[in-house]
């Protein structure tokens, strides 16, 4: 099932962990580890991420060579290369904002007030986007991050439904 960009005004959530702060000056992003030629296309993306996120400011990593980026305070925070969504269920829906396929659990509808995990679905390497419940709704970052993630993976089977 395609829920459309407009559905995400309601916001959503997923209960996940939430990124690790390190003061106030760069954010641990939980390390992927990706070989080969997703490796090389992660580190593509994280270089041609954009300065901006929704309005926020991209600032530094730990460690700086992460295959990861974050934005704004409290951050968004965005990793490359990372496996199936916990929860997956390949008939699940799914959003769709400018040709990029995000899975959003469906506990994501029931808590609008929590962080939101997305994973990009029907793309190689997958793309993980964490949003802080003060970031919500997501469909801002989603647009901001749709040409990059186009450009930097590939799309395969299992986008949205």
């Amino acid at each position: 099932m395609l829920r459309p960009v407009s559905w995400l005004m309601r916001g959503v959530a997923v209960v996940a962990a939430a990124a690790l702060l390190s003061g106030c000056a760069s954010d641990k992003v939980p390390i992927t580890d990706p070989t080969g030629a997703d490796r090389a296309a992660c580190a593509a993306l994280i270089k041609a991420l954009p300065d901006t996120l929704d309005g926020q400011l991209r600032r530094p990593v730990d460690p700086d060579d992460a295959l990861g980026a974050a934005w704004g305070d409290p951050p968004f925070v965005l990793r490359c290369g990372v496996g199936k969504p916990e929860g997956y269920d390949p008939t699940a829906g799914c959003d769709s904002a400018d040709g990029v396929d995000w899975f959003i659990p469906d506990a994501a509808v029931n808590d609008p007030d929590a962080e939101a995990v997305l994973t990009t679905m029907g793309r190689s390497p997958a793309v993980e986007l964490r949003v802080p419940a003060a970031r919500r709704p997501p469909a801002g970052a989603m647009v901001d991050l749709a040409a990059t993630i186009k450009a930097h993976t590939t799309s395969v089977a299992g986008g949205c439904h």
